[in-house]
Formats: C-alpha cells, structure tokens, sequence
C-alpha cells in the first residue's frame, strides 16, 4: 500500500491517526476462508475510509422499510449520486463497499485499497448509482430489486408474507411473527427467493436461518435480545432445526451460521441459542458442505469459545487433535497427537495460537509443526500462528513462536503485514516493543 509510515506493515497508514483497534471481539481474524470478510473487518475497513475521505456527512442513508415502493428506491438512488458529487463521505464509502468496479476481482465483497478522491472523481450515472444501492440492499441488480419490490408491495403474496416475517424475526416482534405463522402455517418452512451478489446468488434461507445473523443480506444480519424466544416460537411450530440453506458457497444450517456469527455473541445470547436449537434436536456433528467441519470447529475457527464449550457439555466430540487444542486440552492433545495426520496437526497448531493456549503451542511446535507457514484452509488461511497471535494479544504465544523459530518477515496473503504490522494495528503494544526489539527482520521500516 503506498505511502504513510506504517505502509511497509501492509496496512493503511490512516490507521495511526485514527486510532483503531482491529481486533476482533472474541479472538477470531480479519477473514473468513471462505472467501469472504469477517464482519470485524469490515466495520474497521469502513471507519478507516471515512476518516480518509474528505467532505462531512450530508446525507444520512439508512435502508428503507422493506415494503418501500420501487419509486422510493429510485429517489434513493438519486440522492446517492447526488451526494457523490457533492463529496459527501458517506456516498462515497456505500460506492467504494458495493459498486462492483472498486471491489476486489478475487475477493468480491473485499473493496480495493483505493482513495477517497478516487471514487469521488468517478465519472458515475444513475445506472452505477442504481447498483450500488441493490448492492447496498444485497441484491444482485436493480433489475432483482425491481422485482423483489413488485413482489414484497402486493399484499398477500408469498414473498409479502416471508419477508414480513423475517422482519418479525429480526427485530424480535414475537407478536407479529406468532400472527404470521398463525395464519400461514407453512412459513416456517419457506425460504428466501432473493437474488443476492453472493455465493450462490439465491440463499435459500429459512426464517430460522435469520436467526443465525449470518449468510444473508448484510442489512438483516442483526439479533434481537429476545433471540431465545424468536428461535423457540418458529421451533416450536415445526422449524427443520438442520434445514440447509446456500451460503458461502456450501450448504450450511442455522448452527453453523450462529457459532461463526458476531452479532448474537455481541447480544449476549449465542450460547444460549445453541442449547436452544440443540434442545430440539439439532445435530453436533457436520451437516451440509462447509469447510469448517462440525459446529465445534466452525465456532472455534471464527473465535467463540464459549459456544464451543457449550457443544462439548452437550455431547460434541473431542476426538482429533485439532478440536483438542483449539480447546487449550493439553492432555488430550498430548493423547491424541501421535496417531493424527498432518492436516490435523497443522491446524491444531493453527487454532491454540488463535485461542491463547501457549502451552498446546508448546507441544506442538516441539512436535516439529512450522511455526511460519500459513494456516490451513478453514482457519484463516491469509495469515500465520504469529500474525494470529499477535492481532489476539497473546503475548506468551508470540514470544515462544519467536523463540521456536517462527519468521517475522513472512506477510499476510491479503493485506501484506507482517506479524508487527498486525500489532501495529490492533494496537497490541506489548507485542510490538517486543517484536521490534527483534530486529530488522520483523518488517520494512521507513527508511530502510
């Protein structure tokens, strides 16, 4: 990234002045593996490009209520581009995050590194304006919000009555969802027919797959306190617990999606939904086609070890090294190593650094596991155990991965930081005193 100081760390220099910590709530990195940014990164990705841009907040964009009118989008739009123009931060950021000429060719839903001036010299019309906001909506086109709105404004209609219970759900009108099911009994069995930019275009989602706040449109990934109750009501009249839906290019169930999600740890209630849905039947062990494995590896490759621990007391299995060590069970791990594959143990090594548990690191490393190579495929595949480590604050791991050998030269694969340039920015300053105290070899120092 050019220019600032703290470019030659791979990230962008506004991150000094503004001051932002990166990272994320529970220990969890910037990137999901599958291709997509963790939900931490990109409110970070959004603060720091709006402390780059140059104009103050004119106009407020907020989505409109779902049954808006076609012509009320329209208006939307307009503002947009009119706001652009205008310079308004704002309008540039919603462009910069969603038109698709400033996002990543390889990572869709990764915007480039470019200035704000950039995207406000943009020679932009009503047409780009028209699909950042479907973007913005998460909907593929203008042409796919169109007739979303045709649908969603005729009362009655089946996407009228899906959409409206969605919204019951998320907001946690338990009234409003209880009439709707009430009415039409095979609600709670439909499923979402948007056409969204993601992988694949049509989720599929069921009104308990919103529950999750995950793999649907960005706008809906929210979680009301009374989550538990939401669940229990669509549970109880007759939710498949493990229905599979189309995200992330797999097929995930509500499980999965809830232990990898932000928002209902951030609400408080993330354990408390997996005893729910387990209490009414769903399974512990892998369902569908995601990488991540079994709901305990998924919640322990995103970082949520409380929902985790929840699936162990409940019956999930501690059987492969890598669940042990993600679990900081050094006995178990110790027990189990021998006889594991070295799949296995890379990404053993892989979650005890992302969890803190220096002494499974220990065993691990002095087990011959490479401390400097990129994690596997499923646990942050961009990043190595010290840039895990580093990001996380655990200041142990660090030192005994530095002290086994691991390169502070080796960068990221998406942001191109190094171990320190992670500190930097997550403004762990312990572990940035001491990896610089290392030598030049921890990054590329101005001047050098």
């Amino acid at each position: 990234m050019a220019g600032g100081p703290r470019a030659s760390q791979g990230f962008p220099a506004c991150a000094e002045a503004l001051g932002q910590a990166a990272a994320p709530a529970e220990g969890g990195a910037h990137f999901k593996d599958h291709g997509e940014p963790c939900e931490s990164y990109v409110r970070l990705s959004r603060a720091l490009f709006t402390a780059g841009c140059e104009g103050n907040f004119v106009v407020d964009f907020n989505p409109l209520p779902f049954r808006s009118t076609l012509d009320q989008y329209q208006k939307q739009a307009a503002d947009l581009l009119e706001a652009h123009r205008a310079g308004d931060s704002q309008a540039i950021r919603i462009l910069h995050e969603n038109h698709p000429r400033f996002l990543d060719s390889k990572i869709p839903r990764l915007s480039r590194n470019l200035p704000a001036s950039e995207i406000q010299n943009a020679a932009l019309d009503l047409a780009d304006a028209q699909l950042t906001l479907a973007r913005w909506y998460s909907f593929q086109s203008w042409p796919a919000l169109a007739e979303y709105t045709e649908a969603v404004t005729r009362d009655g209609s089946p996407v009228c009555q899906f959409e409206s219970a969605v919204e019951a759900v998320i907001t946690g009108d338990a009234a409003t969802l209880e009439s709707l099911l009430h009415d039409s009994p095979g609600l709670v069995r439909a499923r979402s027919t948007r056409v969204t930019p993601f992988d694949p275009p049509v989720h599929r989602a069921t009104l308990l797959h919103y529950v999750g706040a995950n793999g649907v449109e960005n706008h809906r990934q929210k979680t009301p306190k009374n989550a538990v109750e939401i669940a229990k009501i669509l549970l109880s009249s007759g939710a498949e617990v493990d229905a599979l839906a189309d995200m992330y290019g797999g097929q995930c169930t509500t499980m999965s999606m809830l232990v990898s999600s932000h928002h209902p740890a951030e609400a408080g209630v993330q354990v408390a939904l997996v005893e729910t849905l387990l209490d009414f039947g769903a399974a512990l062990e892998t369902r569908g086609s995601e990488k991540w494995g079994s709901p305990l590896m998924t919640a322990l490759a995103f970082g949520y070890p409380k929902a985790a621990e929840a699936l162990v007391r409940r019956g999930a299995r501690v059987d492969n090294v890598a669940a042990a060590a993600g679990l900081g069970r050094l006995a178990d791990a110790a027990r189990l190593l021998p006889a594991a594959d070295a799949d296995s143990r890379h990404r053993a090594l892989a979650l005890a650094t992302q969890h803190g548990h220096v002494e499974v690191v220990r065993l691990l490393v002095d087990a011959g596991e490479d401390p400097s190579r990129h994690n596997p495929d499923g646990t942050h595949s961009h990043s190595t155990p010290l840039h895990q480590a580093a990001l996380a604050g655990h200041e142990a791991v660090v030192r005994l991965l530095v002290e086994r050998g691991a390169r502070l030269d080796v960068k990221d694969t998406i942001y191109q930081g190094t171990p320190l340039g992670w500190a930097i920015y997550a403004r762990q300053t312990e572990i940035e005193k001491y990896l610089r105290a290392q030598g030049p070899k921890t990054a590329q120092e101005p001047g050098q």
